[in-house]
This record gives C-alpha cells, sequence and structure tokens, in this order.
C-alpha cells in the first residue's frame, strides 16, 4: 500500500465556533458544487518591492509607485507555485476556473466532497436568525511540500462575514426610516465645505472604488439627486464579482449603504468615475472584490472604499493575514484604502464584554475612519465630538487583538488595550468625520429621501478627498497612514482634534485617540502639507 503524503496545517485557517446563535442541522450535500479561491504566496518580499510607499520617508508627490502590469509581472505568485497548486487541486478532482499572478490566485470549482478530500473540510449546514449558511469547523490541511506555497483557501465557509456600517435616523419611538430634517442633516457637498475641502479640485482623472457585499443602486436615483445638487452625475459602472449582482430593492436593505457610498463619493469628488464592485458577503467574495479592484486594468481605482466589516473575532488569521497582504500590494501601487470603523462602540457588537476593533478597519496597511458629531453654525462647526448616542451606536475604534503596533503608531500615545492583558496593537480609527445621523448626510434611496449616518459615510468622504487630492497632487497619495503620524502633517492644523466624548472604553484626549485617531480633516491644510508646504 502506497504511504499517504504527511499532511500540514494551512496556517490560521483554524474555524473553532459557528456564528452566534447558529447551530448545525446536517452535513452538506457531497455533491453540492462551489468555488473556491486558494491564495497563493508572493514571489518576494514587499520590502524589497517598494519600501518607501509603507512609510514617510518620502513625500506624497515624490513617490514612485508600481504599475499594475509590472507588478503582475514581477511580483505576484511565480508561475511554478501557482501551476503546482493548480496540479494538486486537478488530482483532487477540483476544475481550475482560472488562475491570476497579480491577484495571487487560483479559483475553482468542486463539490463538498472534493474540497474534503482535498482539504481535511468537515462541513455542515448551519442554520441562525438569518438563515443557512455552509460552514466548516476545525483547520484545512494540505500536502507538507504544498504549505508553503499555500496562504490561505477561502470559499468553503460561506457564512456572512461583514455587516455595513450605516445607521438610518429615525424618528423617536418610530421603527422606520424617515424623510430628512434639513436643520439637523446636510447634502455631502456642505459636509464638504464644514471640512474645507478643496473648492478648486472635482477628482477628474481619478476612479474611485467602492465594495458592496449586497444590496444595489438604481441609475434614476442617482440622476435624481445629482440633480437636485446641481451637478452632473457621475460616472458610476457595476463590476461583478463572483456571480454577484447590483441588486436593489428596497430603502431598508443594504441598498442604503450602496447609495451612501456613491452618493456621498461621488458629491465630494463628482468628476471622478465610481466603480462599485458586488461580491457576496462571504471572506471569499469580499477577498476576491478587494483584489480584484487593486489590481483592476480597466477601471483602475487609485482610491478603494470599504464599508463593511466585523469584529476580529470573527475572522480566521488567515482572511486577516491575506486581507492584509492584499492592502500592502495595494500600497505599492499607490492605491489608498479607506475603511469604516464600525458603528458599535469598543465592543463592536460582540457581547462577549470585552472591547473588539473592527475588520478590514484594523489592518494597518488601510485608512480606517472613526466618526463625529458636528453642531453647525452657518457654514462653520461650532462643535464636534465623538459619535456616542446610549442607544444609537457609536463611533467604533480601539486596539487590534490582531495586529502589533505598526512603526507609524510608535509615537502617537496608541494606549494599552481595555481587555485583560493591557496589550499596545494596531490602533483604530487613523481619522474621522461626521458620522451621526443626528447630524448625518441627506441621501436617496430607492426613490426615497432619507438621513443617513454611521463609519460608513466616512469612507467614503475620505476616499471623495483623496481623489481630490492625487487631481491637485497630480500623483496618486497612495499608503497616507505614515504620512499623517509624522512630520509635516502630525500637528500642523491639518485635523480638527476631537477632544470630547467617548466609545464606550475609550476616551478623546488631545492628539491621537481610540475613538476619533487624529480627528476630522482641515481639507486644504492637510493637502499643504501632503504637498510640502507650509499650508
Amino acid at each position: 500500500m502506497t504511504d499517504q503524503p504527511k499532511r500540514v496545517e494551512v496556517t490560521g485557517s483554524n474555524r473553532n465556533a459557528p456564528l452566534r446563535g447558529a447551530q448545525p442541522i446536517g452535513k452538506v450535500h457531497p455533491l453540492e458544487r462551489f468555488e473556491v479561491t486558494i491564495r497563493v504566496r508572493r514571489q518576494s518580499a514587499l520590502a524589497d518591492i517598494a519600501p518607501d510607499t509603507l512609510t514617510a520617508k518620502v513625500p506624497a508627490a515624490q513617490r514612485t509607485y508600481l504599475d499594475r502590469a509590472e507588478y503582475a509581472a514581477s511580483h505576484g505568485s511565480s508561475q511554478a507555485d501557482l501551476d503546482a497548486v493548480a496540479h494538486y487541486a486537478s488530482a483532487q478532482g477540483l476544475t481550475v476556473v482560472s488562475v491570476s499572478k497579480a491577484r495571487r490566485s487560483v479559483f475553482v470549482s468542486g463539490t463538498a466532497a472534493d474540497y474534503t478530500r482535498a482539504f481535511g473540510a468537515e462541513i455542515a449546514v448551519y442554520q441562525h436568525d438569518g438563515g443557512t449558511y455552509r460552514g466548516r469547523t476545525g483547520s484545512l490541511t494540505v500536502p507538507a511540500d504544498l504549505a508553503p506555497l499555500v496562504e490561505g483557501i477561502f470559499g468553503i465557509d460561506d457564512r456572512p462575514v461583514a455587516q455595513p456600517h450605516f445607521r438610518v435616523k429615525v424618528a423617536p419611538h418610530s421603527p422606520g426610516v424617515v424623510a430628512h430634517a434639513a436643520a439637523a442633516s446636510f447634502l455631502p457637498t456642505q459636509i464638504a465645505r464644514f471640512y474645507d475641502f478643496p473648492a478648486d479640485a472635482t477628482g477628474a482623472g481619478e476612479t474611485i472604488g467602492i465594495i458592496e457585499l449586497g444590496g444595489g443602486f438604481r441609475p434614476a436615483d442617482i440622476t435624481a439627486y445629482f440633480k437636485q445638487l446641481g451637478i452632473k452625475p457621475p460616472k458610476v459602472t457595476p463590476v461583478l464579482v463572483d456571480h454577484a449582482k447590483n441588486h436593489p430593492t428596497t430603502s431598508n436593505s443594504a441598498d442604503g449603504e450602496v447609495m451612501l457610498d456613491i452618493l456621498v463619493a461621488g458629491a465630494v469628488a463628482p468628476a471622478a468615475n465610481i466603480a462599485v464592485y458586488f461580491a457576496p458577503n462571504t471572506d471569499a467574495g469580499f477577498l476576491d472584490a478587494l483584489t480584484l479592484a487593486i489590481h483592476d486594468q480597466t477601471n483602475k481605482p487609485s482610491v478603494i472604499s470599504i464599508s463593511w466589516g466585523g469584529p476580529e473575532s470573527n475572522w480566521t488569521a488567515q482572511a486577516m493575514t491575506s486581507f492584509d497582504e492584499a492592502l500592502q500590494t495595494a500600497a505599492a501601487l499607490g492605491v489608498t484604502v479607506t475603511a469604516a470603523a464600525g458603528d458599535s462602540g469598543s465592543s463592536d457588537g460582540a457581547t462577549d464584554g470585552k472591547a473588539h476593533v473592527d475588520f478590514p478597519a484594523s489592518s494597518p496597511h488601510i485608512l480606517a475612519t472613526g466618526g463625529t458629531f458636528i453642531s453647525v453654525t452657518g457654514d462653520t462647526i461650532a462643535s464636534e465630538s465623538v459619535w456616542n448616542e446610549s442607544s444609537g451606536g457609536a463611533g467604533g475604534g480601539g486596539i487590534s487583538d490582531f495586529f502589533p503596533l505598526p512603526a507609524y503608531q510608535a509615537s502617537a500615545g496608541v494606549p494599552p488595550s481595555a481587555n485583560p492583558g493591557a496589550h499596545v496593537g494596531r490602533g483604530v480609527p487613523d481619522v474621522a468625520g461626521d458620522a451621526d445621523p443626528q447630524s448625518g448626510y441627506q441621501v436617496r434611496v430607492d426613490g426615497h429621501d432619507l438621513v443617513i449616518g454611521g463609519t460608513s459615510a466616512v469612507a467614503p468622504l475620505w476616499a471623495g478627498l483623496i481623489a481630490l487630492f492625487n487631481q491637485k497632487l497630480g500623483h496618486p497619495v497612495g499608503f497616507l497612514n505614515p504620512l499623517i503620524y509624522a512630520a509635516p502633517v502630525k500637528g500642523s492644523g491639518a485635523f480638527n482634534d476631537i477632544l470630547v466624548g467617548n466609545n464606550g472604553a475609550y476616551k478623546a484626549t488631545t492628539g491621537w485617540d481610540a475613538c476619533t485617531g487624529w480627528g476630522s480633516p482641515v481639507g486644504t491644510t492637510l493637502l499643504a502639507r501632503l504637498q510640502g508646504g507650509a499650508g
């Protein structure tokens, strides 16, 4: 009898719990067919590819980036590694659908029985309040000689991994949505003026990528909204990932997230193109949308906005590692990625009594956006505080349990975690902006005029601002984090420092804090600092 090859656990692939409240109701049918993404290692360390894109050593206007074609040819996965993974998949009865050097992925299709044989997956059907999902427990394995090549395997488990981070303003004691009240809500163009966004920039020549894990948009809503603003509507292109669709339904669905993202980014940077990447709400769908957006040679976004996420404790280590590696690649390509920090305060909606930060906002290679409440007099912000309604949501923020403190945060005064052990890890968020529904954004969703808030609004707000910066600089700002934590930006008046409020476990304080980061933007001053000027 031939000896079976030694098998090794895929690092970080262990899943030790179902969704909260989910119960197994039986085994998955062995002939159920679905697609899986196998992520393959990079040919060389990113630090050897474009080291200056990850630090503040070079000003934004002087950074040099790889182009997408150059990266794909020289710095993605090696053809030999991709061939080895594809050969193994085929030998196990899986169909290789496609292979991407740039996205470092082998996309395969097969049955549940095929995946159990190939990766040792124990797959069952789970039922929870939101329906059913295909789930797995334990770790995935591959032959020992393949283990160094495989960074992660995604899609066997199709549980929903993220929530949209938006909140619709509701009337007191009312369960429904309400039309906007002008005295307490604002158009995105007004918010841009409050934050002194460059008035002589439109985002022309830039593309803003937006990742959505559900919902859809109606072109008629976009046309009507921008007619109200007196602005030519932006070009909005849906990009469909992993069989997802642009599928608008009703105004109390994820359509609210999709429209909030498009309308805020489009109003701030109306001449920018917008590419909306629709993907399934799974770890594979989310990752595939991110890697497609980063490496999209057709739309070529220079900034990507993400308004979906969930507590780090809900993610596998392989997912957080693979996302972060993709975001490092975005930095090498000059693509800025923004992400909402969450709408449930320092718990991030977890019920274990501990503090949690939201992922992917907690990746050290993403610009995490927190939330504030603004009070306005005329065209000026009279006061700004941490968004925290006792029963209506609060801006996310805190200390990562997974990612260590990045070098750029070494002197930011990141406090110990509120959790037992008081470790110091990646601090979230980096920046902030208006997010409280009580000072929310006037938008249009499925024919209804609504007021929506949440840190979901802040991610596209910053994405639009970055598109303006890119236009004015004639050059992508790229990975913004190291630049805003160092001179000449740090302490330069480029941010409105938020000094009042808390998000639960953490309080606002002078300088950086785990509620609002450095604070909300002073757009023209921040641009001047990135240009190297005095402002």
